[in-house]
C-alpha cells in the first residue's frame, strides 16, 4: 500500500538532485537574488509620474510644488532601481568566487546617475512621440489621452527607459522592462534597436520589432507589422552567433500597413509606403510604394 505521505520527500529528493535542476538553476552571486519584476514596475510607474506630470499615481500637480513631487519620485527612483541594476550585474557576472566583485560593485552607481542625467531626453523623445501619435491617428482628440490610453505610448515609454539603460551597458534589466510592457500592451520592442523621433505604432496589438533594427525618425507602424530576421549565422558548433546586423533599416517618414513582414537586412527607403500584408526580403528605394501583389 502507499504511503502517500512520503510522496512530498521522494519528490523533494529528485528535484534537488544536481542532473535534475542544473540546466535551470541560478545560485544568487555575491549575495544578490534576481532581480524583482515587482520593484521594476514600481520603477516603471514611477518614472511615469515623472515623466507625464499630472497623468499617472495619485498627483495633485502645481507650478509650486511640481519640484518636491519631481524630486521626492527621484530619490525613490534612485533607491530602487539602483538596487535592481546592481542585482543584474551581479547576475551576469562571471566572477564567482570573489564576493567584493569590483565591476559589480562599482558599475551600478555609475550607470544609475548616468540614467537620471539622461531622463530629460527621455522625456523630450516620448513627448515627441505623443505629437505624432495625436498628429497621426484621427481618433486622437488630445495628447493627454495619447500619453494615459495608447499602447504605443505605455511600449515606448518602457522602450526608451530600457534603450537608454541598454546603451549603458545594463544586463538582464533592459529585457525585463520590455517585456513587461509586451506583456501588457501585445508589443514585442527589444530594447538594443534604435529608434528615432517621433514614432508610432497605430493600435500596436502584435507589433514586433527586433534587437537589430534601425527607425529613422517620424515612422508609423500599424498593427501587426513584423520587423524581424530572415535568418541568422551559425558558428561552427550550430550556435547562432551573436550580435550580427539581421533586422531592417526603416527609413525616415516610412509608413508600414497592417499585417506587412519584413525580414532580414534590408532598407527600405525614405518617404517609402509598405501596404499591408506585403513580405519583403529585398532592399526598396526612396519615394516607393509597395503592395501585396504588386
Amino acid at each position: 500500500m502507499t504511503d502517500y505521505r512520503l510522496i512530498p520527500t521522494q519528490v523533494v529528493q529528485e528535484l534537488c538532485k544536481p542532473e535534475s535542476y542544473k540546466s535551470v538553476v541560478h545560485f544568487g552571486r555575491h549575495d544578490a537574488p534576481m532581480p524583482s519584476t515587482e520593484a521594476l514596475a514600481e520603477v516603471m510607474e514611477l518614472l511615469r509620474a515623472i515623466l507625464f506630470p499630472g497623468f499617472f499615481m495619485d498627483s495633485d500637480i502645481r507650478p509650486e510644488n511640481i519640484t518636491y513631487y519631481t524630486g521626492a519620485k527621484l530619490d525613490k527612483v534612485l533607491v530602487l532601481l539602483s538596487e535592481q541594476i546592481k542585482r543584474g550585474y551581479c547576475f551576469s557576472c562571471g566572477n564567482l568566487a570573489d564576493q567584493t566583485c569590483p565591476v559589480c560593485s562599482v558599475k551600478p552607481t555609475e550607470a544609475i546617475y548616468e540614467f537620471i542625467q539622461a531622463l530629460p531626453e527621455i522625456r523630450r523623445m516620448l513627448a515627441l512621440d505623443s505629437q505624432a501619435a495625436y498628429e497621426g491617428d484621427p481618433a486622437a482628440v488630445s495628447y493627454g489621452e495619447t500619453i494615459f490610453c495608447y499602447p504605443s505610448m505605455r511600449m515606448l515609454t518602457n522602450y526608451r527607459v530600457a534603450h537608454q539603460l541598454h546603451l549603458l551597458g545594463v544586463p538582464l534589466i533592459p529585457r525585463i522592462l520590455s517585456e513587461m510592457a509586451h506583456s501588457a500592451t501585445g508589443i514585442d520592442i527589444h530594447p538594443a534597436a534604435r529608434i528615432g523621433e517621433r514614432f508610432f505604432m497605430d493600435h500596436g496589438t502584435g507589433v514586433v520589432i527586433g534587437a537589430t533594427c534601425v527607425i529613422g525618425n517620424n515612422v508609423k507602424v500599424y498593427q501587426n507589422v513584423t520587423l524581424g530576421a530572415k535568418s541568422f549565422p551559425l558558428d561552427e558548433d550550430g550556435n547562432p552567433i551573436k550580435d550580427v546586423p539581421r533586422h531592417p533599416i526603416i527609413e525616415d517618414n516610412v509608413v508600414i500597413y497592417a499585417g506587412a513582414t519584413i525580414l532580414g537586412r534590408v532598407t527600405i527607403g525614405a518617404n517609402s509606403m509598405i501596404g499591408g500584408n506585403v513580405w519583403l526580403t529585398e532592399n526598396v528605394p526612396p519615394n516607393s510604394k509597395i503592395l501585396k501583389d504588386s
